[in-house]
């Protein structure tokens, strides 16, 4: 199960829990790419500790295949336009 989606899951569970609003801090910030305070990370047991550091893995790669797709999309706009010959 991937990182996101297990953190979901403990924030739908436990909402008011310390480490379910550290994680929803987290997933705030990288959303609205703002400042995050990470010592809050160091107060959160083991388990949760390791899953934020999995969102964070998993939410920068996501955010380059979004950035790649970005780059196709507007590649094949630009070829439709005429701007770059097909085959090229």
């Amino acid at each position: 199960m991937n990182a996101i989606k297990t953190a979901r899951q403990r924030i739908e569970r436990d909402p008011g829990s310390e480490s379910s609003r550290a994680l929803v801090r987290l997933v705030l910030a990288l959303q609205n790419e703002t400042s995050f305070e990470v010592a809050c990370l160091y107060k959160l047991d083991y388990d949760t500790f390791q899953l934020a550091l999995s969102i964070l893995e998993e939410w920068r790669l996501d955010h380059y295949y979004a950035s790649k797709l970005k780059l196709l999309d507007i590649s094949l706009q630009a070829r439709a336009l005429g701007q770059e010959p097909a085959g090229a």
